[in-house]
């Protein structure tokens, strides 16, 4: 198939991985927009449901095989870190951080920002020194 390897027929399933570089902020921003303007639950879901696959087979293939894991003795008997879990952070801060929760943020709270501008410009103006009241006594 490829490379001569019939075997190699699971690299197709990290094809949505690659393209999440490219289109995974774009749809994430999308999504940020989406939750900071409509309520409810159903903005949030389709904020979790699409990164899943793209985040979770690119994961997978950052944890497995779990013997790069094992964490190396030093000559003195003392117990290091994996040298891989320097990778693996670097891997969460760009691909999860970087391209799937950084873009909804910056979508969310630009949305927010925006919508609490509009509500404060279309709030009436009052004159200067007049007090609110709702009617109550001590007329706050």
């Amino acid at each position: 198939m490829m490379s001569g390897y019939g075997d190699e027929w699971w690299a197709l399933l990290f094809f949505p991985t690659v393209l999440w570089v490219f289109f995974g902020p774009f749809a994430m921003l999308f999504l940020g927009v989406w939750c900071g303007s409509a309520p409810g639950p159903r903005p949030r879901w389709w904020s979790v449901l699409v990164p899943l696959y793209p985040v979770v087979s690119s994961a997978i293939a950052m944890i497995f095989p779990l013997s790069r894991w094992e964490r190396p003795v030093r000559v003195d008997g003392a117990v290091d870190l994996p040298p891989h879990l320097t990778d693996f952070l670097g891997y969460v801060a760009v691909y999860v951080g970087g391209i799937t929760v950084l873009p909804w943020l910056l979508g969310y709270g630009i949305t927010r920002l925006v919508r609490c501008v509009r509500a404060r410009r279309r709030r009436p103006v009052e004159p200067h020194g007049a007090e609110r009241t709702t009617g109550e006594p001590g007329g706050v």
